[in-house]
């Protein structure tokens, strides 16, 4: 990318804030897609002969490719500078394949191999664009604060999220089957690329956005001086340390691990919709709507935690292992009202973890590295996610206690790294910088560090 030159986009550019609020609305058209046929992943594999294992076996691996994954695009993003290319690919993945689950009710026995084929390639298109996505936004965010600019944004997502749901519980109601609540979600996919492209043409170069930066962010596939202040590696090996993050401060992985536990123990929607719907709490054209009210709860949830971040800093964020604990003991309850309350504290739960979260990545590393750390942290998340969802799976056959307990005590192994890396880094006083040693750390003041 090249380099700014000034705090306010070049003449004829769009507002700081105009690209936000753009990049939320491809999200919001892509989130009617990918949210909507997730409300419904759990029943549509239960109808298609899957037992709760196979579930959060598919609904795990799927949130872990989606997660891992980016540690090929994330590296591969800053390697070659196609940010936009590969946020483009990412999109399409996931308005082709979750129409195409329209067709597994119809292809006898394989169905249920379609289903999570198509699943986890839908999960991968996150993969894919995520880490680029991110790393444009952290650019256009630096100017309105990355708090607000990811809260909005993610308040924007969410609002697809809500309205795709409903859509998929209305076509589902009418209908009396599944599958063509499905095959409507192309209509959205393709409002979600007509708006990228546009969003592209109008902004190529979101790097003007940034503030008046201390040091230049590299145009295209440059790559970044290494911390010891040696040339960067090439090729494979260089690939693989980039993968790794072997140039991305201690901070960042400490911080990584503590989100990874939270992501790991928070039991997949798949299996909460799985439950509403086999324990008989709730008929199947129902649990969409559900999904639909936790996507509002999420979308909420992280406006107002965005803003929070900004004023009072990560702190915010030790409410999270709080929130997972207490989701599979409510949401596996075997009384729908005390469920559907867990439903929406699990809402709560992503909200605050899919958007703050992301906010802070961008504080504690250094613009030229982004890309490749939003890999990283993704990755050791999406390690989690598989175990947490083959785990949660498992024990949802045998013993729902049990669940709850292991839940809890890997919600106070985070909360107690988290609360361990916000000390470090008040102590360390980072504002995102490696410095000599590669030490770095967020500004747990909520202020803003130089974007590059």
């Amino acid at each position: 990318m090249t380099e700014p030159d000034a705090q306010r986009p070049p003449a004829g550019r769009w507002s700081a804030w105009r690209v936000v609020w753009w990049f939320g609305f491809v999200s919001l058209a892509a989130d009617m897609v990918y949210e909507g046929a997730r409300a419904m992943y759990g029943p549509l594999l239960a109808s298609l002969g899957a037992t709760a294992l196979v579930v959060g076996l598919v609904t795990g691996a799927g949130e872990a490719m989606a997660l891992v994954l980016r540690l090929v695009f994330g590296p591969l993003a800053d390697r070659t500078g196609r940010y936009w290319g590969l946020t483009i690919v990412g999109y399409g993945l996931t308005a082709v394949c979750v129409p195409l689950l329209a067709v597994t009710p119809f292809v006898g026995g394989a169905g249920l191999a379609l289903a999570a084929v198509l699943i986890l390639l839908e999960r991968s298109g996150k993969a894919v664009r995520s880490p680029s996505k991110s790393a444009l936004l952290a650019h256009v965010a630096a100017s309105v604060g990355r708090g607000r600019g990811f809260g909005v944004h993610k308040a924007l997502d969410q609002l697809g999220a809500f309205a795709g749901p409903l859509v998929v519980a209305a076509v589902v109601a009418a209908a009396g089957a599944i599958w063509p609540g499905l095959l409507v979600l192309a209509v959205p996919g393709a409002v979600a690329m007509v708006l990228l492209a546009v969003l592209r043409a109008r902004v190529p170069d979101p790097s003007v956005y940034d503030p008046a930066p201390a040091t230049a962010t590299p145009a295209g596939p440059a790559r970044p001086p290494r911390a010891d202040g040696r040339a960067p590696r090439h090729g494979m090996r260089g690939w693989f340390a980039d993968a790794v993050g072997s140039q991305l401060p201690r901070a960042f992985f400490a911080y990584a691990v503590a989100a990874g536990l939270m992501t790991g123990g928070l039991v997949t929607f798949g299996i909460l919709g799985y439950h509403l719907t086999v324990a008989g709490l709730l008929p199947v054209a129902a649990v969409p709507v559900v999904y639909s009210g936790a996507m509002a709860v999420e979308a909420l949830a992280a406006l107002g935690v965005g803003f929070v971040y900004d004023r009072r800093g990560a702190a915010v964020l030790t409410v999270v292992p709080v929130l997972v604990a207490l989701v599979p003991v409510l949401a596996l309850t075997r009384t729908a009202w005390v469920a559907l309350a867990g439903v929406a504290v699990w809402g709560l739960a992503y909200g605050i973890q899919d958007s703050t979260v992301k906010a802070l990545v961008a504080e504690v590393v250094d613009a030229p590295r982004r890309a490749s750390a939003y890999g990283v942290f993704a990755g050791i998340q999406g390690a989690f996610a598989i175990v947490g969802g083959l785990v949660s799976g498992w024990l949802y056959d045998r013993s729902i206690t049990w669940l709850v307990v292991l839940v809890a005590v890997s919600q106070l192994v985070a909360l107690g790294l988290l609360l361990r890396t916000l000390r470090s880094v008040r102590a360390t006083g980072s504002t995102g910088s490696t410095g000599s040693s590669g030490e770095a750390g967020p500004g747990v003041t909520g202020r803003e560090a130089p974007a590059g």
